[in-house]
């Protein structure tokens, strides 16, 4: 299907205090990938062709950089605008970002939640389908409980009919020419309080139907709605594999080596291709190996020039990327350093945390041991270092 007529305005300006942490929510990671990542991801993914802006904090410019970056379903054709600063309201914020967009190639726009990164594709197209169909629709789902109106003391005043409540969900689906109008009316007439978009279409006076929404559609607004949707995203991903990867690489003239993407004094330097960082080259291996994609060398071909001493780092988040590109995560990574030196323990803590951030996993899913072998064969000889490492993917089931 052709989505270019399609735009999607995410909305990603808020500071999201309630969810805790030392930063804006929508760049927190979540499974290992920021949400604004797994978002952008989403849409990129399931209506490939429609343009795509975010709508940014001033003051998060590196961390918007940094999250496009890592993004594995964009590319360098994809129709992502530059981000524009949001308002002082999300309402503005929209606005802004409605702003942004080409009124002559537009003809459907979305307008979703940062926060929101577990949104669906079959949630994103019904929505396009709805605004379509109907110029004006949001996902919707009706209350399971009971509910009750109170006072400002906490006690119950009246019952609520469920029949007539919705609660109200991201993506809002709207032709862009009534919803960007409805704003700019908004914006000159000073209405400025509306809870979301579809409240800005109803006081323009549109009618805004309702589709279903879906309850794994959520909203990452407090610390334990981080734990429950990393706990979906593990359970949707029920298919487990393991890899293993070995590499081995020769002391040669030099004085440091790199191992796990840091700089060691040594009293020799390791001999390869690249930077032969021999345990980013295993850990990159196990990955390639647990989804039966080759090996380093058919990545990254040591008969071409431009990986000459290239930094390893590279063939790293190469091979995290193929993983999300199928929808999938890293589980954990566990490598043993085999040599007689250098000595690995004064650096076991910083190699753990340079291999984090190269996959942006948690600390606590890098395991780096290191051992011997007694002064036997070639390690024994200090004539190099080896390094065995596995790797846990998770890919979703009936990926190949």
């Amino acid at each position: 299907m052709n989505w270019s007529d399609v735009a999607v305005v995410i909305v990603a300006a808020g500071r999201g205090v309630r969810a805790g942490g030392d930063g804006p929510k929508q760049y927190r990671p979540l499974a290992g990938m920021p949400v604004l990542t797994r978002t952008l991801n989403a849409f990129a993914a399931a209506i490939p062709g429609a343009t795509l802006v975010c709508v940014i904090h001033p003051g998060d410019v590196d961390l918007y950089e940094s999250a496009i970056a890592s993004a594995p379903a964009l590319r360098a054709d994809s129709p992502l605008l530059q981000p524009v600063f949001g308002g002082a309201t999300r309402q503005a914020s929209v606005r802004a970002g409605l702003a942004a967009l080409d009124a002559t190639l537009t003809k459907i726009a979305l307008i979703h939640d940062a926060a929101r990164p577990l949104v669906s594709a079959r949630l994103m197209r019904a929505a396009v389908e709805a605004a379509r169909a109907y110029g004006a629709a949001i996902p919707a789902l009706a209350p399971v409980d009971a509910l009750k109106s109170i006072d400002e003391r906490d006690r119950i005043l009246r019952d609520i009919d469920r029949n007539g409540v919705r609660a109200v969900q991201t993506p809002q689906a709207f032709s862009y020419d009534l919803i960007r109008n409805a704003h700019d009316r908004a914006a000159a007439q000073g209405f400025g309080d509306a809870s979301d978009d579809a409240a800005v279409a109803v006081w323009a006076g549109h009618a805004v139907h309702t589709f279903e929404g879906e309850e794994t559609n959520v909203k990452l607004t407090h610390p334990q709605d981080f734990a429950a949707a990393q706990a979906q995203l593990m359970q949707s991903l029920g298919d487990v594999r393991t890899g293993l990867g070995y590499d081995v690489h020769a002391f040669g003239p030099g004085d440091h080596v790199w191992l796990g993407g840091l700089r060691i004094p040594h009293d020799a330097s390791l001999v390869g291709h690249s930077d032969a960082d021999v345990l980013l080259h295993a850990l990159t291996d196990a990955i390639l190996g647990a989804i039966a994609d080759g090996d380093i060398g058919s990545h990254f071909p040591p008969s071409d020039q431009r990986w000459r001493g290239a930094a390893s780092d590279i063939f790293l988040k190469h091979a995290v990327e193929l993983v999300a590109q199928r929808g999938g995560l890293i589980a954990h990574l566990d490598a043993t350093i085999i040599c007689e030196a250098p000595k690995i323990g004064p650096h076991r803590d910083a190699i753990r945390a340079r291999i984090a951030d190269i996959t942006g996993l948690d600390l606590g899913r890098v395991a780096i041991k290191a051992t011997t072998s007694e002064q036997l064969g070639f390690t024994g000889r200090r004539e190099g270092v080896a390094v065995q490492a596995i790797a846990t993917v998770r890919l979703p089931m009936g990926e190949m």
